[in-house]
């Protein structure tokens, strides 16, 4: 049940309404409720039908004003790799010695890249890492031989996202101690993304709604040529 103050954030959002992004996240600050800081989240409903597997959207975006959050990054690596993972800011590195350590349980990291060498090993990891969308993938480039650049922008703001069983694309753009500036330029970053990632299988309207909340609070929706007009910039 909806708290005291999440039902008065509520009632200052104009349900049928929708928002241009500056006014909406000038709102969701004002209206932040708890003691933490919590992450602005963008949320896109999109046209895709994701049972079939040509309209899956997915795909990653460098956010150029960071998440405001520290990501644990691993590389499942071997030879000279592990040295240039580790020189890059991984929090963990290696070839069998780590899958086993996966293996026995241990999921203390944000984000997993792999080198393609490795990949065969990797794969031991797929009932593990995939429903946790962990698992490496090509398509968002987190199969590479190039693992230290690759971790150099995981860490510096760089995100992946895909499309859900909804078809509902969810990502973080910042934390609400941003500026209005920060976070308007990780929202456009953000559209622009998903609007490249567009399969070419997909009819129809493409980006359906979109919609912004913070962690703990109501969303609030906002007008979508807007929002596209801010990505195109």
């Amino acid at each position: 049940m909806a708290g005291k103050k999440y039902k008065d954030a509520l009632k200052r959002i104009d349900p049928d309404r929708l928002y241009e992004p500056r006014e909406a996240l000038a709102l969701l600050k004002e209206l932040s409720y708890v003691k933490f800081d919590e992450a602005v989240e963008l949320h896109i409903r999109t046209g895709v039908d994701p049972r079939h597997a040509d309209q899956l959207v997915r795909g990653s975006v460098a956010l150029p004003a960071g998440t405001g959050k520290t990501r644990r990054v691993i590389a499942f690596a071997q030879g000279d790799k592990v040295r240039e993972a580790e020189e890059a800011g991984a929090d963990a590195a290696g070839a069998e010695e780590l899958v086993q350590r996966v293996q026995g349980g241990w999921l203390d990291f944000d984000v997993a890249v792999a080198t393609p060498d490795m990949m065969g090993m990797v794969g031991r990891l797929g009932r593990v890492l995939g429903p946790r969308g962990l698992m490496p993938n090509p398509r968002t480039g987190t199969v590479t031989p190039d693992v230290g650049r690759v971790i150099r922008e995981v860490k510096g703001g760089r995100i992946d996202f895909r499309v859900d069983k909804t078809a509902v694309i969810h990502l973080p753009v910042g934390r609400v101690s941003f500026s209005e500036e920060q976070l308007l330029q990780n929202l456009g970053a953000a559209v622009d993304a998903v609007v490249r990632a567009k399969p070419t299988a997909a009819k129809g309207v493409y980006i359906r709604s979109v919609a912004l909340a913070t962690t703990m609070g109501p969303g609030v929706k906002l007008d979508v040529q807007t929002a596209m007009a801010l990505a195109a910039a």
